[in-house]
């Protein structure tokens, strides 16, 4: 049994791949190939196609969560946030194909995304915020924090790459050893609370790592509504 798909080979000529690359590209090409055929029929009239559709719904309901979560306009954060969550919602709904393992069962990729969100934080902080201010909140309400707030900001990354990975790594392997012993009737069942976990994981992560952005801006938010 396979834990993660980075123990999985693919030799491609002169090349090998772990299917952790591989499904990682082919998640990424499937979802430009879908946003290029949705975006090029769009319409603002009343007859939209389905794709269309459920874009808007999909984008509109993102956008609900940021501003419920942050109390500010979802329009900065959108693009970022709405990626990681398609990106990860994809990945985990792929697992219904025969022979796909989704990426999200690596730690490498899991980190990988935890290490965009732990380099977006500072970032979107840095732009509400400035510098000074950002930086700032490290050394407060002492100087003796420092070393704390650092650790603090390392581990919750840490906390969010092995806490997707587990979970996606966990049902694989629920999954496989159902399988084993009973190849019929649990396996679909298992499938199926597998797919809605993945839904739920995806939104987890989107949900934390905006949670994290809105921490490091609430600050500027807070002093411009006392200003006001």
């Amino acid at each position: 049994m396979n834990l993660t798909p980075d123990q999985i080979l693919i030799p491609l000529g002169p090349i090998t791949l772990n299917a952790t690359l591989l499904y990682t590209w082919f998640v990424i090409g499937l979802l430009t190939l879908t946003a290029w055929w949705i975006t090029r029929q769009l319409s603002a009239s009343t007859q939209i196609s389905p794709g269309q559709n459920l874009l808007e719904v999909l984008v509109l309901s993102i956008e609900k969560q940021i501003r419920d979560i942050s109390g500010q306009e979802p329009k900065p954060y959108l693009p970022f946030v709405g990626t990681l969550f398609i990106f990860i919602a994809t990945s985990n709904l792929l697992s219904i194909l025969p022979g796909y393992q989704p990426p999200t069962g690596s730690l490498s990729t899991t980190a990988a995304l935890a290490i965009c969100v732990f380099v977006a934080v500072p970032l979107f902080g840095i732009r509400q915020r400035g510098w000074r201010s950002y930086l700032k909140q490290y050394i407060e309400p002492t100087p003796i924090m420092l070393p704390f707030n650092l650790i603090s900001d390392v581990s919750r990354i840490i906390s969010l790459a092995v806490r997707l990975f587990g979970n996606v790594m966990s049902g694989t392997m629920i999954v496989a050893i159902l399988l084993s012993i009973a190849p019929l009737l649990f396996p679909v069942v298992m499938q199926m609370m597998g797919l809605l976990t993945g839904l739920i994981q995806a939104y987890i992560f989107a949900v934390l790592a905006m949670v994290f952005i809105a921490a490091a801006t609430e600050t500027q938010t807070a002093e411009v509504s006392d200003r006001e």
